[in-house]
């Protein structure tokens, strides 16, 4: 079984709408792409909450969605990396 990686972008984001700070979530995301060598301002973020992994300790997740405000698709690794939890 992997092991959760609790510094993950992914458990981040979690943490902070369990903490109710859904507020900065977006900038965390920002910082994120920025990260990456992507320019945020070509990103549309959203999040979608879903029931947690029993081993996380968290009874949501948040998955977050990439979509480029261009309409051409999203890089599929950065998709996934987006999501990483392990």
């Amino acid at each position: 079984m992997p092991r959760l990686n609790l510094h993950s972008l992914s458990m981040q984001i979690s943490r902070m709408f369990e903490q109710g700070q859904s507020f900065f979530c977006s900038i965390k995301v920002q910082d994120w792409l920025k990260q990456q060598k992507e320019n945020p301002e070509e990103y549309e973020v959203i999040f979608h909450k879903k029931p947690a992994p029993p081993e996380s300790g968290l009874i949501e997740m948040v998955e977050i969605e990439l979509r480029r405000k261009d309409g051409k698709p999203v890089d599929s690794w950065l998709q996934t990396e987006i999501n990483r939890y392990t």
